[in-house]
């Protein structure tokens, strides 16, 4: 049973640790000074946009792909970088439950025997006295630091912070491996065409190598076009074995990415894929307050910001509460009956008197780390607000870069139809064929590879904004 004393004390104990002042600045969110749009908007659509900021955590199924939905399905399970975030986030959720269990008192039960013997050669030793001594004791205690000061409560602020940081950065690498399989796939994609596209250039110079060897055994052409065609044929050749061995670092790359070694994937055509979502005009800046890496920068600030507040504690007396309760006896039948009982309570305080500046610059240390957290999370939201802005402009410029390819790629098809037809009506040779079948080639594939980079812009795009935003947002 509590004694009267502790019974007294406790609560005036209590009280007092929480009155105290936590020492140190509280934290304040410092000043975006970001424009408020990224690019030009009529302020109609802002105000729109701006009250719903929100980002689409499964962006990447707004390419209606179900190869790659289940690809970044499988590395969101199986990824080992991803594991490792998730490992790291349950580590710092024990330490600020730790961190939290120093709000209330360690109770420890302990337990003792001993048997001694005293000399009787002593001069303190009288006949009276036993020359064998037992005792038996058990008893509950405590040791309890009173937080008038607040640093226990700034220790449970940083920890608070330390575990949401890590909770961010686990959603960066999140984020990350869904940016990197969706690239991955669509340069797989990407090869995919080129691939169908060089298939199809080695079947018409197969048959133009054909039609060559048979109109020089009748000695209607030179051998020059002989050795022509079978060269063009070569490199057709030669460009298709590049494309399959690239694809296949894609699969492999795939492979790592989604934790499956066995990985394959059947071909298929990046032009079959729909084009990417337009982000409606004057997103708003603050989307970006929205991105894992911006919110773990500003949680790091949090925790710098509790550092300054428990190193300027130490400038102040650490008090601790100190108490037991418990029976002692000289045999175990007698150690819980009347009389055997025992207790102790009593507070102390420490304070330094003379530490030669070592408080000081352990302050100074804090405001130092709070100034570099405070900077480093003023440059991630830059370089967040460059990469939207970036990639904005790229997909634009790709959107008008890949219809100006597809004119390219039409008017290259008709001059190597007429080509063709100048060439069996024996009005040219086959280096002008050879040179329209080439041009053709090179615009279907610079086609094909300005559609993968826009596709890639739009992946940027959502990576960079966090995840995208929704579709009503324009709305």
């Amino acid at each position: 049973m509590m004694s009267p004393v502790l019974t007294r004390l406790t609560p005036l104990a209590l009280a007092l640790a929480l009155s105290g002042c936590a020492v140190g600045p509280d934290y304040l969110r410092p000043a975006n000074l970001l424009p408020s749009i990224f690019g030009s908007a009529k302020p109609a659509e802002t105000v729109a946009i701006a009250t719903n900021p929100a980002i689409d955590p499964r962006w990447w199924t707004l390419f209606d792909d179900a190869t790659l939905n289940d690809l970044v399905d499988q590395a969101l399970q199986n990824n080992a970088d991803l594991r490792q975030a998730v490992a790291r986030v349950e580590q710092a959720d024990a330490v600020a439950r730790e961190a939290g269990a120093s709000f209330f008192p360690q109770i420890d039960g302990g337990a003792a025997t001993s048997n001694s013997k005293a000399s009787t050669k002593t001069s303190t030793f009288t006949s009276t006295q036993p020359q064998i001594r037992h005792s038996r004791s058990a008893a509950l205690s405590t040791s309890f630091e009173l937080d008038v000061w607040g640093r226990v409560r700034r220790t449970n602020e940083a920890a608070q912070a330390a575990i949401l940081a890590t909770r961010y950065s686990r959603d960066a690498v999140r984020l990350s491996v869904a940016g990197l399989v969706s690239s991955t796939y669509l340069a797989l994609r990407s090869y995919d065409a080129q691939i169908a596209v060089s298939q199809e250039t080695l079947k018409s110079r197969e048959d133009s190598l054909a039609l060559v060897r048979t109109r020089l055994d009748a000695g209607l052409i030179s051998p020059l076009d002989g050795y022509q065609a079978e060269g063009s044929l070569a490199a057709a050749q030669a460009q298709l074995a590049e494309q399959r061995r690239l694809r296949a670092l894609a699969e492999h790359q795939l492979a790592l990415l989604t934790g499956n070694p066995a990985l394959k994937i059947a071909a298929g055509d990046l032009r079959q894929l729909p084009l990417p979502p337009q982000p409606p005009e004057g997103l708003p800046s603050d989307l970006i307050e929205g991105r894992p890496d911006v919110l773990k920068a500003e949680q790091e600030l949090v925790a710098a910001n509790a550092g300054i507040g428990i190193a300027k504690a130490g400038y102040f007396p650490k008090f601790t509460l100190t108490g037991s309760i418990g029976s002692e006896s000289k045999t175990l039948s007698d150690l819980f009956t009347a009389g055997s009982g025992t207790w102790s309570l009593g507070i102390a305080a420490l304070m330094p008197i003379l530490d030669f500046g070592r408080t000081s610059a352990r302050v100074d240390q804090a405001k130092a780390i709070n100034q570099q957290s405070l900077v480093a999370w003023q440059n991630t939201l830059q370089v967040a607000y460059k990469e939207v802005r970036d990639a904005l402009v790229n997909l634009r410029q790709d959107g008008e870069a890949e219809t100006a390819q597809n004119r390219r790629v039409d008017n290259a098809r008709k001059a190597l139809d007429l080509a063709r037809l100048r060439y069996d009506a024996g009005q040219t040779g086959y280096l002008e064929v050879l040179d329209a079948q080439r041009t053709h080639n090179d615009a279907v594939t610079a086609m094909i590879a300005t559609r993968q980079a826009r596709l890639g812009a739009a992946v940027d795009l959502f990576k960079a904004l966090g995840g995208g935003w929704r579709a009503d947002s324009s709305s």
